[in-house]
C-alpha cells in the first residue's frame, strides 16, 4: 500500500479478489466512512501485453467521466506507486452481485427482474450518452447495494467511441454481441445485446445461446437462433418476450437502443 493511502484510509479486510489485484474494505480517517479499495499489482501485467496494460489505466479515466451515477459504482480517490494502482471506489455493502443472486435464488419472477433491469438500463443511457461503451456487461459486474439497488462496475474494458466504429474481441463468453465475434466493427448496441443476455438469464436460469466449450458458446451467439422453450417461459409475458427479440437481434440497424429498450411497453407500462 502506498504512504499516500494509509495516510487516508485504515485499510481493513479482504473482501475480493481479481486478476491482477485483490479489493479490501477501508475506512476514511477523516470521514470514517467505508469505501472498498481494489489494489491492482501492476507487476503481475505482461510489459508485452498492450491490452492488458490498456485496462489498467482505462478504467479510472473511464470512471471518471461516467461518475457520479447512482447505478454506477464512483470513483473516489486514485492512488498510485512502482509496483500498485489502488482506486478507491464506492463499497456495495452486500459483497453480492446479480451473478450469485441468480445462483442462490434461481429464475426471477418478471416483478423481480425489471426494477434491476430497468436501473442497469439507466446506467447504459447515461455512459452512451456520454459516448462510452463498456463492452463487457455480465451479471457479475452488477453489484448490489442495497437489495434491489444495482451499481454497474468493472469499466477496464470500456471505451470511448470517436468518429469511426470500434474494433477489436472484447467481452466474456455468453455475452459477448455476434458483430464482435464476427471481426465486424461495432458501436454502443453491443451493450444492448449484453444486456438482453442478462435479462435471459434473470428470467430463465441459463443464458440463450450455450455449449459446452467456449467455440460452441461462440459459434451458438453467431448463429443467434434465440428460443423461448415452453418448459421455462410458459408463463413469461409476451412483452418482455417482445424485447429480447428486439435486444437479441443479430440485425445491429433493427436492434434497440439502449434508450429505446427503456420506452418498451414492458419497461413503460410494466406488462406482465
Amino acid at each position: 500500500m502506498t504512504e499516500a493511502l494509509k495516510k487516508s484510509y485504515d485499510i481493513c479486510e479482504e473482501i475480493g479478489q481479481g486478476r491482477f489485484g485483490v479489493v479490501f474494505r477501508c475506512v476514511s480517517l477523516t470521514s470514517g466512512e467505508s469505501f472498498a479499495v481494489k489494489s491492482i499489482d501492476k507487476r503481475r501485467i505482461s510489459a508485452g501485453d498492450s491490452l492488458d496494460s490498456q485496462c489498467l489505466y482505462n478504467e479510472p479515466k473511464i470512471l471518471a467521466l461516467v461518475s457520479p451515477h447512482p447505478n454506477i459504482i464512483h470513483l473516489h480517490n486514485l492512488f498510485e506507486d512502482d509496483s500498485h494502482l489502488h482506486m478507491v471506489l464506492d463499497l456495495c455493502p452486500l459483497s453480492k452481485d446479480l451473478f450469485n443472486l441468480i445462483v442462490d435464488d434461481g429464475p426471477l419472477p418478471e416483478a423481480r427482474a425489471r426494477p434491476i433491469f430497468i436501473q442497469l438500463l439507466e446506467a447504459i443511457v447515461h455512459i452512451h450518452g456520454l459516448g462510452v461503451v463498456h463492452r463487457d456487461i455480465k451479471p457479475e459486474n452488477v453489484l448490489f447495494d442495497s437489495r434491489d439497488s444495482v451499481k454497474l462496475t468493472d469499466f477496464g474494458s470500456a471505451d470511448v467511441v470517436a468518429m469511426e466504429p470500434m474494433r477489436g474481441v472484447v467481452g466474456t463468453p455468453y455475452y459477448v454481441a455476434p458483430e464482435i465475434l464476427a471481426g465486424r466493427e461495432y458501436g454502443e448496441k453491443v451493450d444492448v445485446w449484453s444486456c438482453g443476455v442478462i435479462l435471459y438469464v434473470m428470467l430463465a436460469g441459463y443464458p440463450p445461446f450455450h455449449g459446452e466449450t467456449v467455440g460452441e458458446i461462440f459459434q451458438a451467439v453467431l448463429r443467434g437462433n434465440l428460443r423461448f422453450p415452453a418448459g421455462d417461459f410458459q408463463s413469461v409475458s409476451r412483452a418482455v418476450k417482445d424485447l429480447l427479440r428486439k435486444m437479441l437481434c443479430k440485425d445491429v440497424s433493427r436492434r434497440l437502443s439502449a434508450e429505446q429498450v427503456l420506452r418498451h411497453p414492458w419497461i413503460t407500462e410494466a406488462i406482465f
